[in-house]
């Protein structure tokens, strides 16, 4: 599963998922780090990716919308990188089961 990490989100954990999640990605990477919501969900539906955020926008945009993409909402407030790498790493399984999940939309962890 490729996760594309929005900007509330630092740039060195793709290097840190990169094992578990290959081809993830950050906006800053592509380009999108001062785009909209919508540029951002436009592109990771286009390109198969996941969002990972701590942005609740994208939790309405996929009532709203459903999915692709999938939506991952990383709903802890002020935190470390190092605290959201490891949601995601003992989380894992998880979230690969939520990518082929055909019904579900998005995934919160708090």
């Amino acid at each position: 599963m490729k996760l594309l990490f929005d900007q509330n989100i630092s740039h060195r954990i793709v290097e840190k998922v990169s094992l578990q999640f290959p081809e993830s990605v950050h906006v800053l990477e592509i380009g999108l780090d001062n785009a909209s919501d919508t540029a951002i969900w436009d592109y990771a539906r286009q390109e198969g990716f996941a969002i990972v955020s701590k942005d609740s926008d994208f939790h309405q945009r996929s009532f709203v919308y459903g999915h692709p993409p999938k939506f991952i909402w990383v709903k802890k407030g002020n935190c470390s990188t190092e605290e959201i790498l490891s949601i995601l790493l003992r989380h894992h399984e998880e979230i690969l089961a939520f990518g082929k999940d055909t019904t579900s939309s998005f995934l919160v962890f708090e």
